[in-house]
């Protein structure tokens, strides 16, 4: 899919080194749920997630973002092979679970936020951001897969 440069490949590991998945994963689904409201109609086994304090309160919305950010640990470690790892998560996202394709792109962009609130700009720079939005968008792509 993509020949990652050195410089890339040091730059994504190294910022994703400094996140902490347990606080990112929570806070980047749970702003995914907040700003974009139709995204919940896909947890609706997760109990309350009716109001902002609720969805950052809830105890399943929290897991699932630490699985979704494990998700990614997995994807940092396999960046040459992005699409084989991520080939049954989409297969189950896209077969089983019926998630809108959309949805990746937009919980992308929750963690891009996320990471950059969280390491400030003297570490998530505009050449860090440019290298670590196109890895995210190669893992949206890997997820997407199956919808093609």
């Amino acid at each position: 899919m993509v020949e990652w440069t050195d410089a890339e490949k040091s730059t994504i590991s190294a910022v994703w080194g400094k996140v902490d998945i347990n606080e990112i994963g929570p806070l980047a689904l749970g702003r995914v749920l907040i700003v974009y409201p139709w995204t919940q109609r896909y947890f609706g086994s997760f109990g309350d997630v009716s109001t902002p304090a609720a969805i950052m309160g809830n105890p399943k919305v929290a897991a699932h973002g630490k699985v979704v950010c494990g998700a990614l640990d997995k994807a940092v470690k396999n960046m040459g092979n992005i699409l084989a790892t991520y080939k049954s998560l989409s297969e189950t996202h896209a077969n089983k679970l019926f998630v809108d394709p959309d949805n990746f792109r937009l919980l992308a962009d929750c963690i891009t936020v996320c990471v950059a609130a969280k390491l400030g700009p003297a570490v998530f720079n505009a050449d860090t951001q440019e290298a670590f939005q196109e890895f995210l968008a190669v893992v949206v792509s890997a997820l997407g897969r199956q919808y093609h």
